[in-house]
């Protein structure tokens, strides 16, 4: 992308700003701006809990999917007609995006020594219908819809000539930074590859090299045999604690077959892949007692490069415990609990049937 001196930050649009000693990208969300003041008392997480005052309630007119019970796909309102009152999940556009669609790609912009693009993009919430029932709650065809929801949406929008990857995210609880208690996942696909996403990448390529094998299949293959951090497993996925866990309790599901790219998952995948995901969030939310947490997908980037080293997963990140000045300061995270045993503990919770109810 050509360079020209602007020493003037772009105040209408988000932007990307390079840390110029890490190379790292991070976001300035000028679109989702807010004043010095706001950050003085911290937000207090789940607005919204009356479901006559959420704003997630009724199916939008500016709905981009609607997908029913009966799995029926609708790219428009006026396509649904009447059968959209029996909506599941909807794709809607955030309306505080923290990247928005332009007709042209960024090109990078510097001031100084510094280097920074537009934040050219796509933000979208996807919501379910119930407002008072997390993931953990729903049964598994109803998490079916919502990954279904969630492969079409990539399936979309990787095309797009401005995006290198597309990003599903989902907040869960007031730690995890949701600011709106209605369960609901966020898709943003952005002009960069994220520095998590690009140092995953660069591991896997490692490995590879060396060995010419997928490490993520290696991991899969050692954990499976030995059984010591499994917390769920069915034919196509598995779902374990990390060997290096980041935090207390973290997750990872992974698809047994080797796949790049989640948007590429198949049909008769989707509902293993939600019960994996179903049933492992149902293990924190009973054991931990609903727990906040963060979930994404790591997938292959979509600007085009070659990635058949890489495995897509989903990773959960349980917010059991607060950054100090140690991790700040080192990258080094501490967890207070071995893998073995988060996982042993998350073996033996039991479940309560899920009843099937209607949204």
């Amino acid at each position: 992308m050509p360079g020209s001196e602007n020493p003037k930050p772009i105040s209408k649009y988000s932007e990307l700003r390079q840390d110029i000693v890490s190379g790292d990208w991070v976001v300035i969300a000028t679109g989702r701006a807010r004043r010095p003041n706001d950050f003085i008392v911290a937000a207090k997480a789940g607005k919204n809990k009356d479901d006559k005052d959420c704003p997630f309630e009724k199916l939008e007119d500016s709905a981009l999917l609607i997908i029913t019970r009966g799995n029926e796909h609708f790219a428009d309102l006026w396509q649904a007609g009447a059968k959209a009152k029996d909506w599941f999940i909807e794709v809607i556009p955030n309306k505080f995006p923290a990247f928005t669609p332009r007709q042209l790609c960024p090109s990078v912009a510097v001031e100084g020594v510094y280097r920074q693009i537009g934040g050219v993009g796509f933000h979208e919430v996807i919501v379910m219908r119930p407002h008072d029932r997390s993931i953990a709650l729903m049964s598994v065809e109803e998490v079916t819809l919502l990954v279904t929801a969630y492969r079409e949406r990539f399936k979309t929008l990787k095309p797009e000539q401005c995006v290198q990857y597309v990003s599903v995210i989902h907040n869960h609880g007031p730690e995890s930074g949701a600011s709106i208690v209605h369960p609901h996942s966020q898709l943003i696909a952005i002009p960069v590859i994220p520095p998590d996403v690009f140092k995953s990448l660069a591991g896997s390529l490692r490995y590879f090299t060396e060995r010419q094998a997928c490490v993520h299949c290696a991991m899969i293959e050692y954990e499976a045999r030995t059984k010591l951090r499994v917390i769920f497993e069915n034919e196509k996925f598995i779902a374990f604690a990390p060997y290096a866990s980041r935090a207390a309790f973290e997750i990872r599901i992974f698809p047994k077959s080797h796949r790049a790219d989640f948007e590429n998952i198949p049909e008769e995948d989707l509902k293993p892949f939600a019960q994996a995901l179903q049933r492992t969030l149902a293990v924190l939310y009973h054991g931990l007692k609903n727990p906040s947490y963060n979930f994404f997908i790591h997938t292959a980037p979509t600007d085009g490069g070659r990635y058949a080293h890489y495995h897509w997963h989903l990773e959960i990140l349980p917010k059991t415990s607060i950054w100090g000045g140690f991790e700040f300061g080192t990258g080094i995270e501490i967890s207070t609990i071995a893998p073995e045993d988060a996982a042993a503990f998350l073996r033996s919770v039991k479940l309560p049937p899920l009843r099937q109810r209607e949204p």
